[in-house]
């Protein structure tokens, strides 16, 4: 691990694998000072509530390398004690069901981040994979309470329509946590030039995944592809409102896969990723200190990887939790 990645504050912007002692350990090996955690997919109210209790319990019984994550403060205070800062986070809006009071009530219990929609169409808006109708009158109302209680928008998965209408909306940045540009490979999770110029022109945020299905290389790229997905979009908006969040799905098997590519996790399939085999540097979360070489090994400044590795996470955070 180089000094620089071991001074720096680390921030992945999305991670959902399964959780568990040894995915922890692996983020305290990669040095990660916060990550965005998924904690509902294609969960309801109930089941969402269920999953945050199960991460509670295991962030009590790690204590000794994880925290939760409520304020900005906590992710520095993770970093100075050597823990990872747990942030909380939704894929999708499906767990508000159609109850705004459901949002705060999940703010309460901590959480920071909510994409609006996975893949397909729900209460709020639609998803990437089918047609866009926008963002509904219900998605408005959504969007100004998360705005309200602290909870980032997310439009990772979320269409092109209802993406444009959510950036135009919110009176918060809003983000693309995970997201790779569709001009270095066309898929319909990757994002037009124009699409990442209008959020970082609105105040957004982009976080750069290496999803294997959306890198142009697939599963051939490196840890050096990655970096390069990120400097493409960095010479489109600038290093101030880039991150990085990975997508990194360690601990899973087919069947996970085969749940989160069906709409609702169990009707029609809405894509087939093939095999997933994440960039050779980068395999696990572990191996995150890779990144930061290959940021250096691209000739990146000291001040652009602070900057990608967490601190730009950190402000924008810090812009939307404020109360």
């Amino acid at each position: 691990m180089t000094t620089l990645h071991q001074d720096a504050l680390v921030i992945d912007g999305l991670i959902i694998a399964k959780w568990s002692r040894e995915v922890f350990d692996d983020m305290r090996r990669g040095g990660l000072s916060a990550a965005n955690c998924t904690v509902s997919v294609w969960e309801g109210f109930q089941d969402t509530v269920a999953n945050i209790a199960e991460m509670k319990k295991q962030i009590r019984d790690y204590s000794d390398i994880l925290t939760l994550v409520r304020t900005t403060e906590d992710v520095r205070r993770a970093k100075a004690e050597g823990k990872t800062g747990i942030i909380l986070g939704f894929q999708n809006a499906h767990a508000f069901e159609d109850n705004l009071g459901y949002i705060e009530a999940f703010a309460d219990m901590g959480v920071r981040v909510v994409q609006l929609c996975y893949n397909t169409q729900n209460l709020v808006g639609t998803g990437c994979y089918e047609r866009d109708g926008g963002l509904s009158g219900f998605g408005r109302e959504v969007i100004n309470e998360m705005n309200r209680v602290g909870i980032m928008v997310d439009l990772s998965h979320v269409g092109g329509n209802t993406s444009r209408e959510a950036i135009l909306e919110s009176k918060k940045p809003v983000c693309y946590s995970h997201c790779l540009p569709s001009g270095l490979k066309e898929h319909p999770r990757n994002k037009s030039d124009e699409e990442l110029r209008f959020i970082a022109d609105h105040g957004g945020f982009i976080g750069v995944t290496m999803f294997p299905p959306f890198l142009k290389r697939g599963i051939e790229a490196t840890v050096d592809d990655y970096v390069e997905a990120m400097d493409y979009i960095i010479n489109l908006v600038g290093e101030d409102c880039v991150g990085y969040g990975t997508d990194f799905t360690q601990g899973y098997d087919k069947g996970f896969f085969d749940w989160i590519t069906h709409d609702k996790g169990r009707h029609r399939r809405l894509t087939n990723f093939g095999t997933i085999l994440n960039p050779e540097g980068i395999r696990t979360i572990g191996e995150t200190p890779n990144l930061t070489a290959a940021m250096e090994k691209a000739g990146w400044s000291e001040g652009k990887i602070r900057k990608v590795l967490g601190e730009n996470w950190l402000r924008v955070f810090a812009d939307v939790w404020g109360r």
